[in-house]
């Protein structure tokens, strides 16, 4: 029936009430209200037009109005040089991370360190020009790796077991491939392989990998499974692998690999769409002084089960033109057993599309927590690091809950998610404060996961650096500690805070790690005890710091007392003589050979005097008072972000190279993350927003090189999320966030309790990069600082932009 057939029908109704069912016919019913049919008709045909055309825009309003965020997420960008993310499928936080390796660089050359590895971190090189495969578990933006889990390759023709090499690829089972033939997205990854005329497909769930391979006709087709492939690999890394055939399209396995996780070990669950009608090894292993008896099989070909150091398998087809085999390939870091229902779990079936359809859901829901108006550029710059804030940290539980803890015990998750992959030295500067923002319930259930890991580890540590049940010790600080304080004085607690407090204060007073006990001792840590003194000294009063505010949250005043007194501990190593921290020795004089300049010996990790000398972001006052003044202080940021710093000085630091640097300001390693907002200390804080909105378009492109340094597991996102929305936590562990130059037009943060929090820019332009007032809920906002109930209380923020500051 049409709109005015129905709306005549009615009329002869005296009165009626119209239940509400959505669309334009529905809009129009709850607008009238039926009299007498002559005046009806009279009176109301006039409404009748204007209701159509009102209810047909807002009916067309509601179907358009949800934009599709998940079309500004291009993984390719961080794949070529130094951002070091990857182009494959992955889930918000997964287990598995599915994506290509474009290369084998071994970790070791000549029995050293082969430096050509480091480009590999996520496995993937964008300039590289062909495909090892496709292995299940990456890094995101580290500079420092492992993983690279469970190599599954399709292909045609004569099998080749061996991987060959890039500069001859047709001697082993790589395939070349082309950047117009690839697509990469939001859980979705796809290329053809150009030597056998293969197209690869892959997306997953959070602990299955989804391959689908369309195959050429051939009566020769081959999926390769390498367990002997890696990433950071060595000869030695694997400790043992083992492989059982259940049937003619499941297998599993696990392997056990010695690398930058010391004891881990993962089990697999492999299931083929298609049955293969023979399977078969071959081992590399070096010859053992003990074989058992196995010789008794032949184990290479149609054998049920093999074991041992180095393996590769295949499993055969016969394949028609165009068609597809599937592959199912679940983790688990408990058992086969698990790994098998974690399959039955999330992938019962074999619909890819649906997979990788309801993966995308998850990254829209995730992308649509911060909603931004702006170019295009800036929506594939912000929702591509929105992205990469979500891979880590990851999934480590099987889908009843258990996982294997630090101790190598299976335990199970009892009221949270247990999380792994935690770099924080990286990611309690932004990434951390960020999730409890957008994401408050996961990061509580991280902090449980740290907590958990406190409670097993033999060290009786919170994690420093830690993935898969292991902790790595990889750089410097005890950071959970700034993470834990931030979420607790920011009202973001689902498990006990005092516990929590109490494992912060054992991990700190840990004297027999890296210098903490002379650092208690002497108030610093003596060059002569350590290569990183200096920093670590630094570290460790901002972390001391934020365990100062827990204790005080909490009115635990003698613990307050204590790190509060060891926060100062920053001003121990500075040199008023040169301006500058510097390496001290234990006497208490400071070192005489020494250069600010220089990254490598001068008792700081990854960076320089020049950049560390502004690390105590917990007292910018005081750091300021202590060196010189604002007026000294201003012009040495002056000279940080102006001066030219010689290749020399960073040439054997290989986190640090001239594509994450100003000046002498490193943008491309997270310890002057914070930097450019300490000018609002000072009487010039306009000089804050002019170097943020100078540091965005420099550091941040999309492009496959648009990273101006390791994107470090998220950090470096972050750091653009929130400058870019105007404001950033310089400090973690306090409430407040120091306000900058927002880049985007206009957003929307759509918060867990239902509320949201908008942000408003008025007169926005590349060149209106100064701040000439701002308005907090109506009311002007007269302080350069927005606290966390602020943003969490709902309301709107704008900004008054100009091309001159005030």
């Amino acid at each position: 029936m049409c709109v005015l057939s129905k709306l005549v029908a009615l009329s002869k109704i005296k009165r009626c009430n119209i239940k509400r069912t959505g669309g334009p016919v529905a809009a129009i019913e709850n607008f009238l209200v039926y009299e007498e049919p002559t005046i009806y008709l009279k009176v109301q045909m006039k409404r009748l037009l204007t209701a159509l055309l009102i209810g047909w825009a807002v009916y067309s309003q509601a179907q358009t109005k949800t934009e599709k965020l998940v079309d500004y997420v291009d993984p390719i960008i961080g794949t070529q040089r130094m951002g070091h993310t990857y182009p494959g499928a992955t889930v918000p936080f997964g287990m598995v991370q599915l994506s290509p390796e474009t290369d084998t660089a071994s970790y070791e050359k000549d029995g050293h360190y082969n430096p050509d590895v480091y480009k590999y971190c996520a496995g993937y090189q964008y300039d590289d020009k062909t495909i090892v495969g496709f292995s299940h578990t990456h890094f995101s933006g580290t500079g420092h790796s492992d993983l690279g889990d469970f190599l599954i390759m399709p292909t045609v023709g004569t099998l080749k077991l061996n991987p060959g090499t890039a500069d001859k690829p047709g001697s082993g089972y790589r395939s070349a491939f082309s950047h117009q033939n690839e697509v990469s997205g939001a859980n979705y990854y796809k290329v053809k392989l150009d030597d056998n005329n293969i197209t690869a497909e892959l997306t997953t769930t959070a602990r299955v990998g989804f391959h689908q391979y369309t195959f050429p006709k051939s009566d020769q087709a081959h999926i390769i499974l390498d367990l002997m492939a890696g990433i950071y690999n060595y000869p030695d890394k694997n400790v043992w692998t083992y492989l059982k055939v259940v049937n003619d399209s499941t297998v599993v396995g696990y392997r056990q690999t010695n690398g930058w996780a010391r004891t881990r070990t993962l089990y697999f669950a492999m299931s083929f769409s298609k049955p293969f009608y023979q399977h078969g090894y071959k081992k590399y292993d070096k010859r053992e002084v003990y074989g058992g008896f196995w010789g008794k099989f032949n184990q290479t070909k149609n054998f049920p089960e093999i074991a041992g150091r180095q393996i590769r398998s295949y499993f055969d087809f016969k394949t028609e033109e165009g068609e597809k085999i599937k592959i199912k390939f679940a983790l688990s870091p408990v058992s086969m057993d698990g790994a098998l229902n974690n399959m039955r779990t999330e992938a019962p079936g074999w619909d890819f599309d649906k997979v990788k359809n309801d993966g995308q859901q998850l990254w829209e829901k995730e992308l649509h927590k911060i909603e931004i108006a702006g170019s295009k550029e800036t929506k594939l710059n912000f929702y591509t690091s929105m992205y990469h804030t979500m891979i880590n940290p990851t999934l480590y539980m099987d889908a009843d809950g258990q996982y294997k803890g630090l101790d190598q015990n299976v335990h199970k998750a009892d009221g949270f998610t247990n999380y792994t992959t935690f770099s924080l030295w990286d990611t309690y500067r932004a990434l951390h404060p960020l999730f409890n923002i957008i994401e408050p319930k996961r990061n509580a259930d991280m902090i449980q996961s740290m907590l958990a890991h406190f409670d097993q580890s033999p060290e009786h540590m919170l994690p420093v650096w830690s993935n898969s049940g292991n902790e790595n010790w990889c750089m410097s600080g005890y950071h959970s500690v700034a993470v834990i304080a931030d979420a607790v004085i920011k009202g973001n607690v689902n498990f006990d805070a005092n516990k929590a407090l109490d494992a912060c204060v054992v991990t700190a007073r840990h004297r027999d790690y890296e210098g903490i006990g002379e650092y208690m001792d002497k108030g610093f840590i003596p060059d002569e005890k350590s290569g990183v003194s200096v920093s670590s000294t630094l570290e460790y009063a901002f972390d001391d710091w934020a365990i100062a505010q827990l204790a005080k949250k909490l009115n635990r005043n003698d613990i307050y007392e204590e790190f509060i007194k060891r926060s100062e501990n920053y001003k121990n190593v500075y040199d008023p003589a040169v301006g500058f921290m510097r390496p001290k020795l234990a006497n208490g004089s400071f070192r005489t050979k020494f250069d600010p300049l220089s990254t490598i010996n001068e008792g700081f990790i990854e960076g320089n005097s020049w950049n560390y000398t502004l690390f105590a972001p917990q007292d910018p006052e005081g750091l300021i008072k202590l060196m010189g003044g604002d007026k000294r202080f201003v012009r040495y940021l002056d000279s940080l972000f102006t001066m030219n710093l010689p290749d020399k000085y960073f040439a054997e630091t290989e986190d640090i190279t001239r594509d994450g640097i100003i000046g002498n300001y490193v943008h491309g390693n997270e310890p002057s993350h914070h930097v450019a907002y300490l000018y609002n200390w000072t009487d010039k804080p306009w000089k804050t927003q002019e170097r943020v909105r100078m540091i965005l378009p420099m550091m941040y492109k999309p492009t496959p090189d648009g990273l101006g340094g390791n994107d470090d597991t998220g950090q470096m996102s972050a750091w653009y999320i929130f400058t870019s929305l105007g404001f950033y936590p310089v400090a973690p562990g306090s409430d407040q966030y120091s306000t900058g130059s927002p880049a985007v037009d206009h957003a929307v943060i759509n918060l867990d309790n239902g509320k949201t929090f908008t942000i408003n820019v008025k007169n926005q332009s590349a060149k209106n990069v100064y701040v000439q007032k701002m308005v907090l809920n109506g009311k002007p906002l007269d302080k350069l600082f927005i606290s966390h109930d602020e943003i969490m209380n709902g309301g709107e923020i704008t900004f008054y932009m100009s091309s001159k500051h005030k």
